[in-house]
């Protein structure tokens, strides 16, 4: 079965299934958590997206939650390690072609993890680049329904520019 791309519009209660997945995430890494974050476009209020949460775990020790890969399981996750990121943990939850949620753990500090919050940061302040945002996404998952390569490449160009935006914006506030 072949993973079909949608974008939907925003869904009120997108933020209240992160709360409970955050709960859930509390209770299986315990002590590791040092904060856990909505990122991604459903933390975006009026942005359409792809219908998976998307939940940043800060921990203590990122070498630490590899030994939580068993529990995770159980609760319905599949590990992928670092899945192209250094650094990072990642976890799908579902199935590769029906997933409700993505877990992305990084080690408090990590660029990485900044550089996501930053841009969630950004869009919340800057409706018409999260509209713009909107447009191009609902555009590319046309294009490219069952291609999340593509997908994902048609939006690059967009997020490295307001990635540069959100550098100079964060200076300023």
């Amino acid at each position: 079965m072949v993973r079909e791309l949608q974008v939907v519009p925003y869904d009120s209660r997108w933020p209240e299934r992160f709360a409970r997945e955050a709960d859930r995430l509390r209770a299986i890494f315990g002590a590791q958590v040092v904060a856990i974050h909505h990122i991604g476009s459903t933390a975006i209020p009026n942005v359409s997206a792809k219908p998976i949460i998307d939940v940043l775990v800060e921990v203590a020790s990122i070498e630490a939650i590899d030994a939580f890969n068993q529990e995770m399981i159980e609760r319905g996750y599949l590990p992928k390690g670092e899945f192209g990121i250094p650094g990072r943990r990642f976890f799908i939850k579902g199935t590769e072609e029906r997933r409700s949620h993505h877990v992305h753990v990084f080690q408090a500090g990590d660029p990485e993890m900044e550089r996501h919050l930053a841009f969630r940061d950004y869009m919340i302040a800057h409706p018409d680049e999260a509209e713009a945002y909107t447009v191009l996404k609902r555009e590319l998952a046309r294009e490219f329904p069952h291609d999340a390569e593509g997908y994902m490449a048609g939006k690059n160009d967009f997020i490295v520019e307001v990635e540069r935006k959100t550098l100079a914006w964060r200076r300023e506030t």
